[in-house]
């Protein structure tokens, strides 16, 4: 059974920075893909960022220069490093691994930006 663990959301005033933490219950090695979405209230979820297993790394356009995914084999443990955070990029924040034919999600962690 693969759990994925999210953590570091908060709130924080626009400017500032969070680093969201992914822990797999399982090697990361595994996995395909990982990557993390988020969603608002009555929207429907959005891809942020992914990694995939050669290494390389695609953002969406309205994170791109302000978030940095990675991963650390020997914690494994996916990362989300947010800097410049606006009001927009208020949301809950999902992990998400894939393998060929199975996907996993977390439960989910809030990320607040506020004054």
């Amino acid at each position: 059974q693969v759990q994925l663990v999210e953590s570091g959301g908060g709130l924080v005033q626009p400017g500032g920075s969070l680093r969201l933490s992914c822990a797999a219950s399982v090697s990361i090695f595994s996995f395909n893909t990982m990557g993390w979405y988020r969603q608002t209230p009555g929207k429907e979820r959005e891809w942020v960022a992914r990694i995939i297993s050669g290494g390389s790394a695609n953002y969406a356009e309205s994170v791109k220069g302000r978030f940095t995914i990675s991963r650390n084999y020997a914690k494994n443990t996916v990362y989300l490093q947010m800097n410049s955070l606006e009001p927009e990029d208020t949301a809950v924040y999902y992990c998400h691994c894939g393998k060929p034919l199975n996907d996993y999600w977390g439960q989910g962690t809030q990320v607040t930006v506020s004054a």
